[in-house]
């Protein structure tokens, strides 16, 4: 057969299998192996000619399990009895390697004996386990067979040095990939809850210890038919090897696989990776156990937990015949269930897999008011903090956290596509509810902290405004717990408001009256401003990275203590004063001279008054890449001043150029207009954000603050979208009193006070309509 040709033929056979829209997941990778199967048959024949007697073609890895998607790598070894002289042996391997080469293929491969293979398997722990999953393509057998036996007895023989360095490689992955349940753009194979999990869960039952409990290999097996099923359509969509699902193939692989749109398919594809992640911890629990063996473990007596539980072996144990009360007369109901996590939570240990499978089968679902001491046993799991995620993850995999609250099956896996957020709703909760219990030393009611935090964003599995869907369900779900009503208005309150004091903290001016006296008004209480500010840390360390840093919670500190002084009685004008400018810009302000100088993390300019000052500043600093977080500006007597408060990024601030660079752009000597319009021009990596980043956004309020007119401007992050809004504002004789910038994953909220030249609000209704139509303009330009 001529290269060229075969190559051509390969190539032919393996487009019509993918071109077949009429199979898709395990069926295409098993046809697509099926139809290289037949071809290296061929190559291999070409090949070797009389000696293939003494020589095979094998399948390892995923080509040797049938699972060869369209962008996988072709794993094959040469196995020979050993009468080949090497010349003839390399001479042979090329004649075979070669075809796959010119095929455009990514070939693994490898030349060995059985014995050799065997060896370096007993090395090895990857040859080893692909050694397991060896499969004859062409040639002698008997050889393939010694190699596939061997390796199994290997395998069996050595199964706890194999296992311990598996199970090192299982976590070392999970910590360098994250989880795919979780993360906005998952590797489907690497990361924790993907397919290589899959994998390593079959290569540990092939040890023959007991790995799986009842039901896992369906479980699994469904999950990875979810799994290989994206994979296949991903591959398909960029036939090229890459498992990660990027945010802009989501909607092509949903409409693939006939979702109804990404978020569905996200929705399913977490669903896969959590059961395939929960059963791997469970199972690697369990073979740490095994591997300990009796010198490893202490071996304790039981420990009563309470009616019906004790702690045996490191678990939490059902001490109750199966499906009636318990030894100590506990019956199975949600109460139960909730003190075995608890139980479980506090000690840091899982709950035994029988008995979860037993809760599963006779808990009825919590319609009716909650059993006595059953919201205390719920206080008390969400008070273990972080051990309480686990605990609450194996309960949702039996069914049972449904039961307890059948409010919570709508959030279940629920995607939150966005760069702000790092978490499925429902894995968010949990995270909010974990932070909660490590801040509760600092509010009088704990418990509503603890369960405000785990269900204010409940809403979100319901069509409609999430926080108004959350009140409307706390509302009920509060008096089931057995919440009194007062406790009940806080909770609803505390899902109310769980927005409030951020959002206000970072779009509004803190040193204005009417802002702290609308939350005062809004929050009523001491009491309740306590758990919101518990809360709001709580959730915004639950959402991601760029959601709770030193800045926001400065501001979030700030305004909370000046709400509180109102609360207690006094006067708002005393914390609202002090503001800027300060003493020390006062006295600039009145020498009339410019000044441009830079401290820390707060760049100070005073300059001559005139419109598009603060532009100026603003699209320097964006050429300089500096990011900033807020700015205040005043003007008196014909000078303007202005405070920015900057990033300084890992390299710190160079001071002495950036003031330079503003000094040029404030005497009309640096092309701010056209460099910016360069700078956009220059290619990048399209942030993943931007894919999903709702339309710019304008929202112009005059009654929150009673001097200035508030814009705000939603828009996703881009370099110089601040130079662009001020510069808009400029060109309409606007002053800018205060600035805020707030990022939020690729989005940003920028919050503007502004005045005419005259010093008072924008209120013509024509005026209104420019101010917004040239803003938007300045967003998008």
């Amino acid at each position: 057969m001529v290269r060229g040709a075969a190559g051509a033929a390969v190539r032919d056979a393996r487009a019509a299998v993918v071109a077949d829209r009429s199979v898709g997941g395990r069926a295409l990778c098993r046809a697509l192996s099926a139809a290289t199967d037949t071809w290296l048959a061929q190559v291999f024949a070409a090949a070797t000619g009389e000696t293939a007697a003494t020589v095979a073609l094998a399948a390892v890895g995923g080509y040797g399990r049938g699972e060869l998607a369209p962008g996988s790598d072709l794993d094959v070894w040469l196995l020979h009895d050993g009468t080949l002289d090497q010349p003839a042996l390399v001479a042979l391997a090329e004649q075979i390697w070669y075809p796959v080469w010119d095929a455009g293929l990514k070939l693994g491969h490898g030349v060995f004996t059985p014995r050799q293979a065997l060896a370096l398997a007993a090395r090895e722990l990857d040859t080893a386990t692909s050694a397991l999953t060896v499969r004859p393509l062409a040639g002698e057998t008997t050889l393939v067979r010694a190699v596939a036996e061997g390796a199994a007895g290997l395998w069996r023989k050595r199964s706890s040095r194999y296992l311990a360095e598996l199970a090192e490689r299982v976590a070392e992955r999970h910590r360098r990939a994250g989880e795919v349940a979780f993360l906005l753009e998952p590797d489907i194979k690497e990361a924790r809850g993907g397919l290589r999990d899959v994998h390593a869960l079959g290569w540990a039952v092939r040890s023959g210890r007991s790995v799986l409990a009842a039901g896992d290999a369906q479980a699994l097996q469904r999950a990875e038919e979810t799994l290989l099923g994206v994979r296949v359509a991903l591959h398909r969509s960029l036939m090229r090897p890459s498992d990660e699902l990027l945010l802009e193939r989501q909607d092509e692989v949903a409409a693939a696989l006939g979702d109804t749109d990404a978020d569905a398919l996200m929705s399913r594809v977490a669903t896969a990776a959590r059961t395939v992640a929960w059963i791997g911890d469970e199972a690697w629990h369990r073979l740490g156990s095994t591997l300990a063996g009796p010198l490893g473990r202490r071996i304790r007596r039981d420990r009563p937990l309470g009616p019906g539980l004790v702690l045996r072996d490191g678990e939490v144990h059902l001490c109750a015949p199966d499906g009636g009360p318990g030894a100590g007369g506990a019956a199975f109901d949600v109460a139960l269930v909730l003190r075995a996590a608890a139980a479980a939570a506090q000690a840091g240990v899982p709950i035994d897999r029988r008995s979860l499978d037993r809760l599963a089968e006779a808990v009825p679902a919590a319609h009716g008011p909650w059993p006595e001491g059953a919201r205390q046993s719920l206080v008390e799991l969400l008070a273990a903090g972080r051990p309480a995620i686990a605990v609450i993850e194996a309960l949702d995999q039996r069914g049972l956290v449904h039961r307890i609250l059948p409010e919570w099956e709508p959030t279940r896996s629920r995607p939150q596509r966005n760069a702000y957020h790092r978490f499925t709703v429902d894995r968010h909760l949990c995270e909010a509810a974990a932070n909660a219990a490590e801040v509760t030393a600092t509010v009088a009611r704990p418990d509503l902290l603890l369960v405000g935090a785990w269900l204010h964003d409940l809403g979100k599995g319901y069509p409609g405004d999430h926080t108004e869907v959350g009140m409307g369900l706390m509302a009920s779900i509060g008096p089931r717990m057995g919440f009194p009503p007062g406790d009940v208005a806080i909770l609803v309150d505390l899902i109310r408001h769980h927005l409030l004091l951020p959002d206000v903290a970072t779009r509004r001016d803190l040193a204005d009256d009417a802002v702290i006296e609308m939350v005062a008004g809004a929050v009523a209480s001491p009491a309740t401003l306590e758990l919101l500010a518990a809360l709001t840390e709580a959730d915004s360390l639950a959402t991601g990275p760029s959601a709770w840093g030193t800045w926001k919670a400065g501001l979030v500190g700030e305004l909370v203590a000046r709400v509180a002084h109102v609360l207690g009685g006094g006067d708002v004008a005393e914390v609202t004063g002090g503001g800027f400018p300060g003493s020390d810009v006062r006295r600039l302000l009145a020498a009339g001279q410019t000044v441009v100088s830079g401290d820390g993390d707060v760049l100070t300019v005073v300059a001559r008054d005139r419109p598009g000052v603060f532009a100026r500043v603003a699209g320097t600093l964006a050429l300089k890449a500096v990011a900033v977080r807020s700015a205040d500006a005043v003007s008196a007597d014909g000078m303007a001043a202005s405070q920015f408060k900057v990033e300084p990024g890992a390299g710190g601030v160079d001071w002495d150029d950036l003031a330079g660079a503003v000094r040029l752009a404030l005497d009309g000597r640096l092309a701010l207009s056209a460099r910016m319009a360069q700078r956009g021009r220059r290619p990048r990596r399209r942030p993943a954000g931007d894919l999903l980043a709702t339309p710019p956004r304008i929202r112009i309020d005059n009654h929150g603050s009673s001097s200035s007119t508030i814009v705000e401007v939603h828009a996703p992050d881009r370099v110089g979208l601040l130079y662009g809004v001020t510069t808009a504002l400029a060109e309409l004789d606007l002053d800018i009193h205060l600035a805020k910038v707030a990022t939020q994953g690729d989005e940003v909220v920028d919050t503007f006070y502004v005045r005419t030249a005259s010093g008072a609000k924008v209120v013509e209704r024509d005026h209104l309509r420019e101010l917004e139509r040239a803003v938007l303009h300045g967003v998008e330009r």
